[in-house]
């Protein structure tokens, strides 16, 4: 299987390029206009050789219309042919593994060898919304019970639980059930499990499961090198990887000159100085951004936020890429470019292509 995680360095990059969409929502534009972009960004992504195309889950945030990772992947489905698609990630806590299982095996169906299953086990929202979404108030639990919540979604994927267990009997369809069937002509395989997280749990975790790793740099980045660490030292080679893979989700943006990417970083930066302050909104513009007065506290935010998004004209942004995989050691680099507007999110990747040579395909 780890073919089916290991990505190829395109063009000059020392490793894969990929892509993590939040289908962020600017003021003055609707959610359709976001995920439309979505689907312009998948297409050029393709097109250009980066690696995979993932999609975040998130809830009750007004500037971020990415709550339902596997409807927007059925439709990207439908709109590429090559690229690998996949979740980064769905919030297994928030979630009946079952539910999971059938959800993938039915993106794999539609998109067959390019569907991965990026898991977290955080919320992706305030706690008010995650009892919300698990009809339960013992939030805590949902986060503990991960791992076992995870064995049970990899025996739903796999149609194996044991004989006398509980749900021995039922099968996640689409799925392998399918090919064991009399005159069943199904294919067997199903999407790849990778563990998402932010800190050493899930680091850990992936290590000793022999699965594959993404952490979030992107909102994390203090975290990094010791959760990359832990995972490696965790790690046993299982029937999945027989070494470690990791990717790390990068902040990136480049614009074609230094001022208009500080311009586009800087709404991304006061979008989460709203969040942090319990202000949740859409995506402010560059003029609302730029005309903002920040408080001494919000403007040490802001520095420290920008500080670990790489932002500049495209050689700027290439070399920070790739001072930052040298750091850390990362196989894989999934960029997210958060700003604004679409046009300025798909010119970014359009412009780190070029830099880095990928194909034209």
């Amino acid at each position: 299987m780890s073919d089916d995680i290991r990505g190829k360095a395109q063009g000059t990059a020392s490793v894969p390029l990929s892509v993590l969409d939040l289908a962020t929502v600017g003021t003055g534009h609707t959610a359709s206009e976001a995920l439309a972009t979505g689907v312009r960004i998948a297409a050029l992504a393709e097109s250009r050789g980066y690696h995979r195309y993932w999609v975040a889950e998130h809830h009750s945030m007004p500037g971020i219309a990415s709550s339902s990772p596997a409807m927007i992947l059925a439709h990207l489905a439908a709109t590429t042919s090559r690229i690998r698609l996949g979740s980064g990630g769905v919030m297994l806590p928030n979630h009946a593994p079952l539910v999971i299982a059938e959800q993938f095996g039915t993106l794999e169906a539609l998109a067959p060898g390019r569907v991965d299953l990026g898991l977290g086990r955080a919320p992706g929202t305030d706690g008010a919304t995650a009892a919300a979404l698990r009809r339960t108030e013992r939030l805590n639990e949902g986060a503990d019970d991960f791992p076992q919540q995870l064995a049970e979604l990899t025996r739903f994927l796999d149609d194996d639980f044991p004989d006398g267990h509980p749900y021995a009997k039922i099968h996640a369809v689409p799925g392998p059930v399918q090919a064991t069937s009399p005159g069943g002509v199904q294919s067997p395989a199903r999407p790849p499990l990778w563990l998402l997280g932010s800190s050493g749990f899930s680091a850990r975790l992936a290590g000793m499961l022999g699965l594959p790793f993404a952490f979030a740099h992107h909102f994390s980045a203090q975290n990094t090198i010791p959760a990359l660490d832990l995972y490696r030292e965790s790690f046993r080679p299982s029937a999945v990887l027989d070494e470690p893979y990791a990717l790390i989700g990068v902040a990136a943006l480049a614009a074609d000159d230094e001022r208009e990417a500080r311009r586009q970083v800087l709404t991304g930066a006061l979008s989460m100085v709203r969040l942090r302050t319990g202000r949740p909104g859409l995506v402010p513009s560059p003029e609302e951004a730029e005309a903002h007065t920040f408080s001494e506290m919000e403007q040490d935010f802001v520095n420290g936020w920008l500080g670990n998004v790489i932002h500049g004209t495209p050689d700027a942004v290439r070399t920070g890429l790739d001072d930052l995989q040298k750091r850390t050691g990362a196989a894989e680099l999934m960029i997210t470019a958060n700003a604004h507007g679409g046009e300025a999110r798909l010119r970014s990747y359009e412009l780190i292509a070029d830099a880095y040579a990928l194909p034209r395909l």
